[in-house]
């Protein structure tokens, strides 16, 4: 994904978030829901990156629907009351509409 520019018009959702010191079997549970969004209708990409307990995910999305519809997909419904009440601190999603995009070097 990176080096390639994001259709203008499409969503971007920002997830940051804070780790408790102690978050066994979230890598785990990243892993399986970085596979399973990879299959939903409507997603275009990802970014992320982690620092120690902070990290920022942000996914590129078609539409609002497929927004909608990835939240209440039921595993990823499971991974969200998990991390509420085991791995977050807190967390912060925005979601925003991509008005300009670009790239370098040039795809």
């Amino acid at each position: 994904m990176l080096g390639e520019s994001i259709p203008v018009g499409s969503y971007a959702v920002t997830f940051t978030s804070r780790l408790h010191e102690e978050h066994v079997g979230y890598a785990e549970m990243v892993e399986r829901m970085d596979a399973l969004v990879a299959q939903q209708p409507g997603f275009l990409g990802v970014h992320s990156v982690r620092d120690g307990l902070v990290g920022i995910t942000i996914s590129y999305w078609k539409d609002e629907a497929s927004i909608a519809a990835w939240r209440a997909q039921a595993e990823h419904l499971l991974a969200q009351a998990q991390g509420r009440a085991q791995w977050y601190v807190g967390y912060t999603v925005i979601v925003s509409k991509v008005e300009r995009s670009y790239a370098w070097p040039p795809p």
